[in-house]
């Protein structure tokens, strides 16, 4: 393990997704660079065996998100995060998604069964919508009345669809999405993705597309519980003269704050050990301030703060908005 002196901010070169429901809109709206054809997804930081992110800056550039989790173990992730580190995986992967087409219905499975039987995390996530269509909608949980059995007859069908709840998106909003959700994202949607480092899906239907289905793993994993939910309502923590800070969702896997900073607003934080945290600029420009060389970052970026860092500053450059997700 290195030094904890050597600890710095990491910032990665993302790893895209040509899945067949993505288009280029990571390009178009976000402004994003991307390689030719379809992108689906960018993985932005990541350190899962289907992709893994490579720092682009400091003393490890060139090196993966698994190399750097080798190098700095605890330092990196923090005594939170015992669980992943003695599994010798990083706890969190990050993502923006581009919906052009319907992603297929489908449901993650939980920690238990998702490491007993594919030796993967289960899937707890969130989505913040970034972008999306007048009109744009999603899949989130079941309509009153559905049952396991007619849902099992429907299962892999044109029905399929039929007794989901869909949920009328906007800027801004955002999605809880436990493991159990039935849920799918719509045509004409961008969203920042917040999720456990995990990469099992069950799909249950995909629109006609001839991938493979999961009957057997997804009615076992299915919360018919889950009613018509709606967006989560977020907790207002702090909001004095514009500078507002906003809990947006909070499980045992990861706390998500947005924080409205005007122009050359500061926080100051700091990371004594208990957990990392990553931070996003979804909209304006902000640097962040350590004892290395500062980071300017604009929308939409992102960089990991090491649980040891120590004292930070992040001011904001301009009117802007951010993340701040960690394990609580």
């Amino acid at each position: 393990m290195m030094d904890d002196a050597n600890l710095y901010p990491l910032t990665f070169d993302p790893v895209f997704k040509d899945y067949p429901w993505g288009g280029r809109n990571l390009e178009t709206i976000l402004g994003r660079t991307l390689p030719d054809g379809i992108i689906a997804e960018s993985w932005d930081i990541a350190a899962h065996p289907n992709g893994s992110t490579m720092v682009n800056r400091g003393p490890l550039k060139g090196k993966t998100l698994p190399e750097v989790m080798e190098l700095w173990g605890e330092a990196l992730v923090g005594q939170r995060s015992e669980k992943a580190l003695a599994l010798d995986r990083f706890p969190l992967l990050i993502k923006l998604l581009d919906a052009n087409r319907w992603l297929s219905i489908q449901v993650h499975p939980d920690d238990a069964s998702a490491l007993a039987n594919e030796g993967d995390f289960g899937k707890t996530e969130m989505w913040i919508v970034l972008h999306a269509e007048p009109g744009a909608e999603l899949v989130y949980g079941f309509k009153r009345g559905a049952t396991r059995e007619k849902y099992a007859a429907d299962f892999g069908t044109e029905h399929a669809a039929d007794d989901l709840h869909r949920v009328t998106v906007h800027e801004g909003d955002v999605i809880f999405v436990p493991a159990g959700a039935v849920h799918a994202l719509g045509p004409g949607i961008i969203v920042a993705e917040i999720q456990q480092n995990s990469d099992t899906t069950y799909r249950i239907y995909d629109w006609g597309r001839p991938r493979p289905l999961h009957r057997e793993q997804s009615l076992a994993a299915l919360n018919f519980d889950l009613i018509e939910p709606g967006p989560a309502t977020p907790t207002v923590l702090l909001d004095e003269e514009g500078f507002r800070i906003e809990r947006l969702a909070t499980c045992e896997y990861f706390e998500t704050e947005r924080l409205t900073m005007p122009a050359a607003q500061e926080f100051f934080g700091l990371l004594e050990g208990e957990s990392f945290e990553i931070w996003a600029v979804l909209k304006g420009a902000a640097t962040f301030y350590t004892d290395s060389d500062p980071i300017s970052l604009q929308a939409v970026q992102w960089i990991l703060l090491p649980a040891e860092l120590g004292e930070y500053q992040v001011q904001a450059d301009a009117d802007s908005v951010l993340l701040r997700v960690f394990v609580p």
